[in-house]
């Protein structure tokens, strides 16, 4: 749905905003409960992987003509399920004493790596698109 002032270019950006605002969001509140709970060991951890990831999401959302058709918002979800499944296993060992499935922590980190390497792999597809 878009409103009287959307374009369809617009729409992509919104993504990548929703995302750098909640893992602002979820990093600030993990920091907190860190700092509270004696499973602080493994949520700090998960506090900074977020607050280090949302500027990659702001980023994106400013990026949307740098880079290749779809890939911005392919990056965003690559990041997002990277985010969680790395976040959201060390918080349930934090919360529920339990891991969300094994290796999840490690295949979320690995996500998270080939996010930025498509940011990357996209900067130097727009330097090369404008040598030609």
């Amino acid at each position: 749905m878009t409103g009287a002032g959307d374009t369809p270019s617009s729409t992509p950006r919104a993504l990548p905003l929703v995302l750098a605002g909640l893992s602002g969001l979820l990093g600030v509140g993990l920091s907190a409960a860190a700092t509270h709970s004696p499973a602080g060991a493994l949520l700090d951890p998960a506090a900074r992987m977020l607050l280090a990831h949302a500027p990659l999401f702001l980023f994106l959302s400013l990026a949307t003509g740098l880079t290749p058709r779809g890939a911005g918002t392919a990056i965003c979800w690559i990041a997002a399920v990277g985010l969680t499944l790395f976040c959201g296993d060390l918080s349930a060992r934090a919360f529920l004493g339990q891991r969300l499935f094994a290796f999840a922590a490690p295949l979320g980190g690995g996500l998270l790596i080939l996010a930025w390497a498509s940011v990357a792999l996209a900067g130097l597809a727009e330097l090369s698109r404008r040598e030609r």
